[in-house]
């Protein structure tokens, strides 16, 4: 008696040798052979296999027999060990073949009917008796019956796997309590037994999740399981390089799938799971091209979390090849839009903490703006639309604003005089702070209006402030850094008369030049002062105003010039800047 396994490309040298003989028999699984010498050697194999039995009777006027069984469940594997039990050979049973033992015995029929303690009853003993007694044998035989199908279902072997991991997640556990007021306490922590669910197919890993939501598993404390399938399942995308790399069409199709599903299972409740989580599917559902839906549902779970959220979360690639901004900006301006949206609905239900998380929001807002500045196909009309987004009440000094527009203005020197006036409209010069205002006031690439305006509201500032403006209303005055009134009032004391000393000699030279005989030829003159050195004017914010005043005012013809015969300048042209 012998049992041989032969591969499928040994069939047709087997079949030619069997020509031969006049009582072997071949049975063909799933194009692998077994060949039985002598239909006697057959005996233990059909008497305990209501199947086998019911084709060799159809065959036994053949002198040779080639017997073809199709859909063996587990295949040539599975059909050895169900030969192996019907000759009284040993092998182990373990939860890693039981359920291709459990479904090749049901496919062959191998019952009571045929034998007393046949594989049937054998299998569904060590079932009961040993797999569905633990967590991880139910996890394991459940992952074996993902390629038994439908036979697994059919013995509802996957039902009473998924029933018992739900059962064992469930029990004792915090998160299957009646209460469930802890959906607003921190993220819960990821269970023991979350690690083991990672290596189910994701089908059948979505029924144990509704199983254990049938059983009272709350659906917030899912975020970690799922957390922790998603990294394991969406490994070996690059949804952080530059460009959309191209996977192969059965992986791409499949890992899909998996986002797919896992987005439809994410829990409604607010900080589940970690904003950057939210972001890195969302990187894969725009990567991998899923449906619109699931996109935006993430991009309305990324807004609600916004405030949250640091500048790395909102860098999301875009994943194209059209010469466009090396980031999704439009995706990033729903999500903005969705924020915003969510937050007048919640203000006016009195919402608590709403102007702290639009502050975090709006200090994002200002630091994604000056990344993406930089970019030379970021174009003016992104820009701006991406900048009125963030309301200007939220904005309590345009530092960050300015900020951006001065790096974009610097990446981008080709604009038109136009452009860059579109670009400043976006930032309220008369909130700018100190430190903002002095470099704004010697910044070239700045229109000439932009200065004009950070000069007039500062000089308003001091004249407020001068005035007492500081015993006014809070909400008629701009922000001043956090200084005491006698420290303010004393610096802008000082600073005035720095001031007021630059216009005087502004003046004195203007009469210097009116006076001296050798401007009209542009020679060289002498002073009485010549041989002193000049007084260094204090570097402070008002001598950098006069210095940009005074270029100001030559680029618009204010200051008088020397001219061939030398005319005396009227009395309103020599008294303009006074």
């Amino acid at each position: 008696m012998d049992v041989e396994a032969n591969m499928s490309t040994k069939k047709k040298d087997l079949l030619s040798t069997a020509m031969k003989r006049t009582s072997d028999w071949f049975f063909t699984i799933n194009s692998s052979i077994f060949y039985f010498r002598f239909e006697s050697a057959m005996f233990p194999l059909v008497s305990k296999c209501g199947y086998l039995r019911k084709l060799v009777s159809d065959s036994s006027d053949a002198a040779v027999s080639a017997v073809d069984i199709p859909g063996v469940p587990g295949g040539a594997d599975a059909f050895e060990l169900a030969a192996k039990f019907c000759y009284g050979i040993n092998f182990e049973i373990t939860t890693e073949n039981i359920a291709m033992l459990r479904c090749v015995a049901e496919h062959l029929e191998m019952t009571e009917d045929y034998a007393v303690g046949n594989l049937v009853a054998r299998s569904e003993a060590y079932i009961n008796e040993v797999a569905l007694k633990s967590l991880a044998g139910a996890v394991s035989v459940l992952h074996s019956s993902e390629d038994l199908l439908p036979t697994a279902e059919k013995v509802k072997l996957i039902s009473r796997c998924i029933d018992m991991v739900a059962f064992v997640a469930c029990k004792d556990s915090q998160f299957a309590s009646p209460d469930p007021g802890a959906a607003s306490s921190a993220p819960p922590a990821v269970d023991w037994w979350a690690e083991d669910l990672t290596v189910l197919r994701v089908d059948l890993f979505q029924r144990v999740l509704i199983a254990m939501m049938g059983r009272g598993f709350k659906q917030y404390a899912l975020g970690p399981i799922l957390m922790l399938y998603a990294q394991k399942s969406l490994r070996g995308l690059d949804i952080f390089g530059k460009g959309r790399k191209k996977i192969e069409a059965r992986q791409e199709h499949e890992k899909r799938v998996v986002l797919e599903t896992i987005v439809s299972l994410l829990p409604r409740e607010r900080n589940a799971m970690s904003v950057s989580f939210l972001s890195m599917l969302l990187r894969a559902a725009i990567f991998l091209e899923t449906t619109v839906a699931c996109r935006l549902d993430l991009e309305k779970r990324v807004a609600t979390q916004l405030s949250q959220a640091v500048l790395d979360d909102l860098l999301i690639p875009s994943y194209s090849f059209t010469g466009d901004t090396l980031f999704d900006v439009e995706t990033v301006q729903r999500i903005v839009v969705n924020f915003l949206e969510a937050e007048t609905e919640e203000e006016t239900a009195a919402a608590q903490h709403i102007p702290e998380e639009l502050e975090r929001v709006t200090k994002l807002m200002e630091d994604y703006l000056s990344e993406l500045a930089s970019d030379r196909n970021f174009s003016v009309s992104k820009f701006t639309s991406l900048a009125e987004l963030i309301p200007e009440h939220s904005r309590s000094t345009e530092d960050g604003m300015y900020r951006a527009i001065d790096i974009y203005l610097k990446a981008h020197p080709a604009l038109s005089d136009m452009e860059r006036k579109k670009v400043c409209s976006v930032m309220d010069c008369q909130k700018l702070s100190r430190e903002a205002c002095a470099h704004a006031a010697q910044n070239d690439r700045l229109p000439v209006q932009t200065v004009v305006q950070v000069l007039y509201y500062e000089q308003q500032r001091l004249r407020q402030v001068m005035d007492g403006g500081l015993n006014e209303s809070p909400a008629l005055q701009p922000k001043l850094p956090s200084y005491t009134v006698s420290d303010e009032l004393s610096i802008l004391r000082r600073e005035n008369q720095d001031l007021k000393l630059e216009v005087v000699k502004l003046k004195m030279r203007m009469k210097e030049m009116d006076r001296a005989p050798g401007t009209a030829t542009g020679t060289a003159t002498s002073s009485p002062s010549a041989d002193k050195p000049p007084l260094a004017p204090k570097k402070s914010f008002i001598s950098s105003v006069s210095k940009r005043l005074g270029r100001i005012m030559r680029a618009d013809g204010l200051t008088p010039q020397g001219s061939k015969g030398r005319t005396k300048p009227n009395k309103d042209r020599r008294h303009s800047i006074s």
